[in-house]
């Protein structure tokens, strides 16, 4: 199976703060994995390294086979990204912005594409609303149906799930699930284990900008060790 991530001995500097520090990371096409760590890790970091939002201080990464030193732009293009923050424009409606997201994204059959999002995260009903008027959770749907709206090999999702209820939560795991099954990857970066140790298929524990562990979750199911007391040990021990 291939590599649809690789990352080489990537390094992220603030200052005299490492904030990643990554000797060696492959994901391979049909993981859904978690990138775990406490508060302050470099989960977020990582995640904007390897979507080309921010550069490296050193190293490289190869994201869909593309450098992301040498074209982070296209790498954004193919992918889907859900931010930490939900900051869609304030000036648009829910419905301009999925609608100004699928333009650019040059799709085909606009508004059934918007229809079918608004109807499964259920928020017909905020569609004309301006983004700054819009809860965070439903700002938070808005981010998934962007990601997602031109059906992306790979999404990189960061803590998706915070602010959604119970039933808009389930709706979006059981997707996220399917859409592995179907071949897609996820890149997904929480620190709610509760939720990893439920959809995920393979994590890695990050802390202090290093990854620490990376394993199938099957692993530790096997060995019958909840993924709490493991990741709470391994943090101890780093």
């Amino acid at each position: 199976m291939e590599n649809i991530i690789e990352v080489r001995n990537l390094v992220k500097k603030f200052g005299d703060l490492t904030a990643v520090n990554i000797d060696s990371l492959k994901i391979r096409r049909g993981e859904l994995f978690g990138l775990l760590g406490p508060n302050g890790s470099g989960k977020t970091t990582t995640v904007k390294l390897l979507t080309g939002q921010i550069r490296p201080t050193k190293g490289d990464a190869k994201v869909l086979g593309i450098s992301i030193l040498k074209d982070p732009i296209k790498i954004r293009e193919l992918v889907g990204i859900i931010p930490e923050q939900e900051n869609p424009p304030s000036f648009l409606t829910a419905e301009e912005y999925l609608y100004f997201v699928a333009k650019i994204r040059k799709l085909d059959n606009i508004r059934k594409k918007c229809e079918e999002w608004f109807k499964f995260l259920e928020f017909e009903d905020q569609r004309d609303v301006l983004c700054k008027d819009l809860s965070r959770g439903t700002r938070q749907k808005l981010m998934f149906a962007q990601a997602f709206i031109h059906e992306p090999t790979l999404a990189f999702i960061d803590e998706p799930l915070i602010n959604l209820d119970p039933i808009i939560q389930r709706k979006v795991k059981d997707y996220l699930m399917e859409f592995v099954k179907k071949g897609g990857t996820i890149f997904f970066s929480t620190h709610v284990l509760e939720i990893a140790e439920e959809i995920c298929t393979t994590i890695g524990i990050i802390d202090k900008g290093k990854i620490i562990y990376k394993g199938p979750i099957k692993e530790l199911k096997k060995r019958r060790q909840h993924l709490e007391q493991f990741f709470i040990k391994l943090v101890k021990e780093s």
